[in-house]
Order: structure tokens, then C-alpha cells, then sequence
């Protein structure tokens, strides 16, 4: 049975999700999803009402949908760590990258003293070990949508996917999970629509501070690991 997690994404930034060099991954933030996800499932991310965007102003995002993906693969996070290295080397930050996208990267934890991983230098700290490594895995996808700044408004029918608050909600309801399947398959699929609603934020030489506000952001998105179950 296929399932949806639906969460608000509340700073959209291009770490978490990251949906760069062609593979859209989750492997920071929202523990209790990247524990439980299965291959097939969806995790989507849907706007905040305060959606602060590139040009400074906020915007209400509550009822948009920003990024989708089905999940095709799991790692653990070492396993992850290992595919980056031979596979996915622009997935592990560069803080001395000239692309900004390069400076988001999701690999953070270097299990190359496993088991205790190094946290390489980039959106994530000492601050957010604990809460990371409680998700145990990252989730993977070859098929994704992502929105960005640009997000899509879902139907009056697809409303009842959107979590109004921390936590997320997991929809089990067949009726459900097949409407928002045939209605997300109007895009294409694997595109990046538009940039990350805080890609300014990034789009230049990034300081420690920059980095710390970050770390702080999804530590307090993430204070909340409670789940609702929609059948």
C-alpha cells in the first residue's frame, strides 16, 4: 500500500529536501519520516503561511504544495555517506563552492571513523546530531517534483494531505493517495521549477552565522516528531 507523508515545509532552503544533481534526497531533518518511509511511499512538503521568499516579502503558502517525491531507494546513513563519495560527490557541502547548490549539500555526516560520524562543515551542526542520526536513514528519489518558490496550489479534493502544524500526517486513504498520483502526473516530473524560496540567503559567500541561523531553523521545525494518521 502505497502511503503519503505530508509535512509543512517551513524553510525551504535546498538542503532538506535537496533536489540537486538529478536525485531529490532527504537525509537531514524530519527524523521520524526518513525512519518509517517505505520504497513506493510519497513525502511531500506543503508552504507555510509565512513563507519568506527571495524578494524579501512573505507569502501564505499553506494551501501549495512545494516539492513531491516518491521514494525509489533507502540508505542507511552511512550507506549514504559511502554512495556519495563514488556516486554523488556534488551531494556533499563545499563551503568553498562557487555554486551555491554545491554549498547545500545534504551529506553531512563522514562515516569515515564510523560509528561515530565527523558533521562536515555546511547547514547542520553539533546542535542537530542527535535529532539527525535518530532518523537512521536517507530517502531517495528518481521521481520527484520540485516547486520552490513557485509552488502549486492543491485542489479543494487534495486539501486533506496538508498538515496544518508540526509534526506530519500519514495518508493511508487509497481515494487519496491515487487522486494526488494523477494529479501531481500533469508535471513533469524531475524538474526544478523554480529556485528555493531562501536560495538568497545562500546565493553568495556563506558565513558561520548564515550556517548556524540554518542549523537553528530546522532544529526548531523539527522540535515536533508527532504523526497523524489519515485511513
Amino acid at each position: 500500500m502505497t502511503r503519503i507523508y505530508s509535512y509543512v515545509l517551513r524553510y525551504d532552503d535546498g538542503a532538506a529536501p535537496n533536489p540537486f544533481w538529478g536525485i531529490c534526497t532527504l537525509a537531514i531533518c524530519k527524523p521520524a519520516i526518513r525512519r518509517t518511509a517505505r520504497v513506493g511511499d510519497w513525502v511531500i512538503g506543503t508552504g507555510s503561511k509565512h513563507s519568506r521568499c527571495n524578494d524579501g516579502t512573505l507569502q501564505d503558502f499553506s494551501d501549495s504544495l512545494v516539492y513531491a517525491m516518491r521514494v525509489s531507494d533507502i540508505k542507511s546513513l552511512a550507506g549514504y555517506d559511502a554512495f556519495c563519495k563514488t556516486e554523488l560527490p556534488d551531494k556533499i557541502p563545499n563551503k568553498q563552492a562557487s555554486d551555491w547548490t554545491a554549498r547545500m549539500g545534504d551529506c553531512i555526516y563522514d562515516y569515515g571513523q564510523e560509528p561515530f560520524p565527523a558533521i562536515r562543515a555546511g547547514v547542520h551542526n553539533e546542535g542537530n546530531r542527535d535529532r539527525d542520526l535518530r532518523g537512521k536513514n536517507v530517502l531517495l528519489s528518481d521521481l520527484f517534483y520540485y516547486f520552490g518558490e513557485e509552488p502549486r496550489i492543491l485542489p479543494f479534493e487534495l486539501r486533506g494531505l496538508i498538515k496544518q502544524n508540526q509534526g506530519h500526517r500519514k495518508i493511508e486513504n487509497p481515494y487519496l493517495v491515487s487522486h494526488f498520483e494523477e494529479w501531481i502526473s500533469q508535471y513533469e516530473r524531475n524538474k526544478l521549477y523554480a529556485d528555493p524560496q531562501l536560495r538568497s540567503h545562500f546565493d553568495q559567500e556563506i558565513s558561520c552565522s548564515t550556517y548556524s541561523v540554518c542549523a537553528q531553523q530546522h532544529f526548531e521545525e523539527d522540535e515536533v516528531e508527532t504523526e497523524e494518521v489519515i485511513c
